[in-house]
């Protein structure tokens, strides 16, 4: 299929550059899709995708993830869930379910040893997303978050033209250089008419423990004017605790309750709709 370098949104419907949704298995019923991306790597992008997808379920929605970030996976970890996938014998691949009942697929979950690397080029990893979109039975969902791998590259775009997104959350840090890339996945959205639900400023600040004091360990942040001068919402901004990242390691994600994520739900919620 040919590049689309044009205004997809506005062009006839028989255009030959025109890139049509796909269309999930029959068996599914997807209500929202939601993308989580970041400019670069590091910065917390599959935190914020499990912990979005942790309250969302503890508020009594149904949820999956699908761990886009084929090279890098990192969503079966944090979770706890180890294994290879399985499927019907012919085209359906069974998701796997958490301990609180969240459904997921990750590309670590087809491989025998998890430690193996992925090396595949951008046209088999794209098409790895678009089959865990379409041949994955995510059955009845209210969310299904995308964890999608950090940059603008193949993946990022296969998403954007391919999978009916009803939105994306971005997810940066508190540093200049960050707030720079940030902007380049917040263009490349907008150049795609992807609706932008919002920032989320991740590891913005520690807490002191005795006196409560917000230490900001990577400096000011300078994250209202980015939102401002991109026109987008700041969602949140979360501290950096050292107990989370234990939680991550450990795999129980799910346990984690961090107040300040609760905007960035009920953006999702007020947004989309249940």
């Amino acid at each position: 299929m040919a590049e689309c370098n044009h205004d997809c949104e506005h062009c006839a419907e028989n255009c030959e550059l025109r890139i049509q949704k796909l269309e999930t298995n029959p068996l599914n019923k997807i209500k929202h899709v939601i993308g989580v991306i970041s400019g670069k790597g590091g910065v917390g992008k599959s935190f914020v995708t499990s912990l979005i997808a942790s309250e969302l379920n503890k508020k009594g929605y149904k949820v999956g993830i699908l761990d886009g970030d084929i090279t890098g996976p990192s969503i079966p970890k944090a979770f706890n869930v180890h294994g290879q996938l399985e499927g019907d014998g012919h085209s359906l691949i069974f998701p796997f379910i958490t301990k609180s009942n969240i459904k997921m697929v990750s590309s670590n979950l087809l491989l025998s040893n998890e430690t193996d690397p992925i090396i595949w080029r951008g046209t088999l990893i794209s098409s790895l997303l678009s089959q865990f979109y379409v041949d994955v039975l995510w059955g009845e969902l209210d969310y299904l978050l995308i964890d999608m791998p950090p940059g603008t590259g193949d993946v990022t775009l296969t998403a954007f033209q391919s999978i009916p997104l009803d939105g994306i959350v971005v997810v940066t840090t508190p540093q200049d250089l960050v707030s720079l890339i940030v902007k380049k996945a917040i263009n490349m959205a907008k150049m795609m008419n992807i609706n932008i639900l919002g920032v989320v400023e991740n590891m913005s600040y520690v807490e002191c423990p005795n006196c409560n004091e917000r230490i900001n360990i990577f400096g000011s942040s300078n994250i209202n004017e980015v939102a401002k001068e991109e026109n987008v919402k700041l969602l949140a901004q979360l501290p950096l605790v050292g107990e989370n990242a234990r939680s991550v390691d450990n795999g129980s994600v799910e346990d984690i309750t961090i107040k300040e994520i609760d905007p960035v739900i009920d953006e999702i919620i007020n947004a989309l709709g249940e």
